[in-house]
C-alpha cells in the first residue's frame, strides 16, 4: 500500500510540474488550481509513505518518477526535444528507482 501511494503521489508531482508551467506564473486560474490541488496531494502522499518507507528511499523514488514523467510528457505532449541522449538519461533514472524499489 506505502509503495502505490508513492508511485501516484511521484505521478501527482507530474501533474503538478506541468500545471505550475502551464499557469503562467499563476495568471491562469485553472492551471494554478490543478497545480495547487497536486501539490498538496504529492506531498501528503509522500508523507504517508514515509511512515513505512526510509525517507533515502522514498524521496528518490518520489523524485525519480515526477521527473521522468515530467520529461516525458514534455517530450510527448509540450513538443520538448526527445534525443537520444535525454532518452537514455530517462532510462537510467527509471533504472534507478527500480534499483531502489528492489533494493529496499
Amino acid at each position: 500500500m506505502f509503495w502505490a501511494v508513492l508511485v501516484i503521489s511521484g505521478m501527482l508531482e507530474t501533474i503538478w510540474a506541468v500545471a505550475l508551467a502551464k499557469s503562467a506564473g499563476f495568471t491562469r486560474p485553472v492551471p494554478s488550481a490543478v497545480f495547487g490541488v497536486a501539490l498538496l496531494l504529492s506531498i501528503a502522499g509522500l508523507g504517508y509513505a514515509l511512515r513505512e518507507i526510509p525517507v533515502g528511499t522514498g524521496y528518490a523514488v518520489w523524485v525519480g518518477i515526477g521527473a521522468a514523467g515530467t520529461a516525458l510528457v514534455g517530450m510527448l505532449v509540450l513538443d520538448e526535444p526527445a534525443s537520444l541522449a535525454r532518452l537514455l538519461c530517462l532510462l537510467l533514472v527509471v533504472a534507478g528507482v527500480i534499483g531502489l524499489k528492489l533494493t529496499h
